[in-house]
């Protein structure tokens, strides 16, 4: 059983990395704009899976990299967050595929499968989220405990909480359309977004 002091610390914390600007979160805002919220879900069950798979895969490996080469897991720690910073350096530049485009093209036509395989290849693809669970899951992983039942327990409520996130940007697509509809507004948000992960960046990689 989880430890409910580290629950208290492990959801905000969790919480606060999913609502990051990110590639996923903004894929998700640009197709409530262009498709509806309702459509939006089929690339969020895409990439909840996606997420799912990095989770499981990056806490079972961090376990063992931790216990037999720290060296290792801090040089992963650096690059991680070397790679956050230059992410936000284009995103606040309004460059790169994770900065929000000037122009959401009109994805109305897009299918389910094509939404499905979307949400997760830009989840298992985004080096963002892995540098995240590398950092982030070891602090909340008991090894006196069953790994695996602590991963499913750990990764339900990462799912629930990125889910929650999900709903939220492409509910706000839509409200933020006449804003994104300008290109002035769009690279502000960009700027903004590039210089919160570019302090997540360094945070990741001194924390």
């Amino acid at each position: 059983m989880i430890n409910l002091s580290l629950l208290s610390v492990f959801i905000p914390t969790f919480f606060l990395v999913s609502l990051t600007p990110g590639m996923c979160m903004t894929l998700s805002m640009v197709l409530g704009m262009t498709v509806g919220v309702r459509r939006a879900l089929w690339m969020m069950a895409g990439e909840l899976v996606g997420v799912g798979l990095v989770a499981v895969s990056a806490g079972a490996g961090v376990a063992t990299l931790m216990l037999r080469q720290p060296e290792l897991f801090m040089a992963f720690k650096w690059l991680g967050g070397a790679y956050l910073a230059y992410l936000g350096i284009m995103m606040w530049r309004s460059r790169g595929r994770m900065a929000i485009p000037l122009e959401p093209s009109d994805s109305t036509a897009v299918s389910r499968t094509q939404l499905l395989t979307q949400g997760f290849v830009t989840a298992v693809a985004n080096p963002k989220g892995w540098a995240f669970f590398i950092a982030l899951l070891p602090p909340f992983l008991d090894a006196s405990l069953p790994l695996a039942s602590q991963l499913a327990i750990l990764v339900a409520m990462i799912l629930t909480l990125e889910f929650f996130c999900l709903l939220l940007y492409a509910g706000g697509g839509r409200t933020a359309s006449h804003l994104l509809a300008k290109g002035g507004g769009v690279r502000l948000l960009n700027r903004i977004a590039g210089t919160l992960m570019i302090g997540v960046g360094v945070w990741l990689a001194l924390g």
